[in-house]
């Protein structure tokens, strides 16, 4: 596991002594829950949208639609802002809170900030199950959505400060696998709850989620704050102790000096956010928000938020359309399993590569079938056709599952240095969240303009993703973070031209230079 020495100028390839130790595994087990909840959230409000007692409580215009599809076609029965909205406005809450959980996780830690996402969640389950009226409803919304911003601000940070170089990005994944399951876990509760008679199946749904708040609020008291955010706050020596014991041996001596120096480095910065558009940093902040946008452009979140509400529209009908969307749910999962497997042996790259391939072909043929076979009033969808779509669906979601959804996260809360990390996993989970939301609250109004075309404009972001990806994004498998800059960004050949030594060296140096001119009374840069 190459690694730094004892200077800020690190040889590659020495190698930190660590083990894979009990509490590191546990650590991030119960800190990725996190992403449990996120997925349930993700998952839960598809199939709840579809049932008819929620439809004719909250939103009785679509009821009526969903009843008679002759009004407005199938393409389009779904179509409404205010359906739209109870889905999205979890993401736009979500936005606005990564903001103050950039901060919370600088000044009270990863831990901390973790505890806090865990309590917005349990207040946004309460509000939610036991909503009368659609305000309560969409309020309960804006508090899960506090709790993803916190969540997603400070898990990916945690796992990948604890996690050994050489499982960084396996462990790492565990974030996005838990959002897989939470998923899953969401359409089994649907499958079952829609069968409910008397109206409160839907309540059972959005309680449930009560589950995954619990896991996080206990994980994040028992879990110990990363050594990074513990040196950080000025805590060495707590720091040091938790080092020793994460890594399982004494000689931890060189990790901890290089945290300590990268910390220093860190305090220097007074305005991360300013810090983070210099030039050194452009590649890593064009890369994270990139990756962002794409993510959610390959139209992943469309189809699992609306996985049943989708399915019904291609005339599946509702019983059908929520065992299809529990299917892919399944697939989600073990495809990231797959990717925990192969993310630290085959790279992030070559993921991403292949991904872009399968998932291009399955979107084209879907939209090919369903240009042919599904129209505004056509009753139902051959049976052989129906299996070839799910099938399709599932080969789209399993190369993202192994590939941008994961990746997503994993690569920008590994490559920004810790003097901008903070703030750029703040922007990395802000820029993440826009575009969910404005996808999630566009979908529907797509579905039901571009009908079959959906799928071949997600195609179309699928061909530039992958270019993007070719050409501009390095490599970064077993590299610890802080030689990243050394030995990924100044030997790419694109983005070394943004790596200039004389801007590294007036952070690192300044405050040398200040030192050695109060010392000597003379300002040592006066003499060039």
């Amino acid at each position: 596991m190459p690694a730094g020495g004892f200077s800020s100028v690190t040889p590659a390839g020495v190698e930190f002594e660590a083990k894979i130790t009990p509490i590191v595994i546990i650590s991030c087990i119960m800190a990725a829950t996190g992403g449990l909840m996120f997925g349930y959230d993700v998952g839960v409000s598809g199939g709840v949208t579809s049932m008819p007692d929620f439809l004719k409580k909250f939103f009785p215009v679509v009821y009526r639609k969903t009843r008679n599809p002759g009004i407005d076609g199938n393409y389009c029965k779904y179509d409404n802002q205010g359906l739209q909205l109870f889905t999205s406005s979890l993401y736009l809450a979500g936005l606005t809170a990564t903001f103050f959980a950039s901060y919370t996780t600088r000044r009270l830690g990863r831990r901390l900030t973790m505890l806090i996402a865990g309590f917005f969640f349990i207040a946004g389950v309460v509000l939610n199950a036991a909503a009368q009226d659609l305000a309560m409803l969409i309020f309960g919304r804006i508090l899960l959505g506090c709790g993803v911003g916190f969540a997603n601000q400070a898990v990916p940070l945690f796992l990948s400060e604890i996690a050994p170089t050489r499982i960084r990005g396996g462990l790492n994944i565990l974030f996005q696998l838990n959002v897989t399951i939470g998923i899953l876990f969401a359409s089994l509760v649907n499958y079952g709850t829609a069968k409910i008679t008397g109206g409160w199946g839907w309540r059972l749904s959005l309680g449930l989620a009560g589950i995954p708040a619990l896991l996080l609020t206990v994980g994040a008291l028992l879990v110990v704050d990363s050594p990074n955010s513990l040196i950080e706050r000025g805590r060495l020596d707590e720091g040091k102790a938790v080092l020793r014991k994460i890594r399982g041996t004494d000689k931890i001596e060189p990790e901890f000096l290089e945290l300590v120096e990268a910390s220093r480095i860190a305090k220097e910065v007074k305005h991360p956010f300013r810090n983070l558009l210099k030039r050194r940093n452009r590649p890593q902040l064009v890369i994270a928000v990139a990756l962002q946008i794409f993510q959610q452009c390959t139209g992943i979140n469309a189809i699992m938020f609306y996985a049943p509400v989708l399915f019904d529209t291609l005339g599946f009908g509702n019983d059908a359309a929520l065992y299809s969307a529990v299917i892919t749910g399944a697939v989600n999962v073990l495809s990231t399993v797959v990717s925990i497997y192969s993310v630290d042996k085959v790279g992030r790259r070559v993921l991403l590569l292949e991904a872009g391939v399968q998932m291009f072909i399955s979107q084209v043929i879907i939209a090919i079938i369903l240009a042919f076979k599904v129209k505004d009033h056509s009753d139902d969808l051959h049976k052989g056709f129906a299996i070839l779509v799910v099938v399709m669906i599932c080969t789209f979601v399993s190369a993202f599952a192994w590939s941008w959804g994961p990746l997503g996260w994993l690569i920008p809360s590994e490559t920004f240095p810790l003097e901008t990390r903070s703030a750029g996993q703040s922007v990395t989970v802000c820029v993440n969240l826009l575009f969910t939301f404005v996808i999630a609250q566009a979908f529907l109004s797509m579905l039901c303009h571009f009908k079959f075309g959906i799928f071949l404009f997600f195609s179309g972001w699928v061909v530039i993703m992958s270019i993007f990806t070719l050409f501009l994004i390095p490599e970064t498998k077993n590299i610890p973070i802080e030689e990243m800059t050394e030995r990924v960004w100044k030997q790419h050949w694109f983005w070394k031209r943004f790596m200039d030594d004389d801007e590294v060296a007036d952070v690192t140096n300044g405050d040398i230079a200040k030192k050695n001119g109060h010392a000597n009374g003379f300002d040592p840069t006066s003499q060039l």
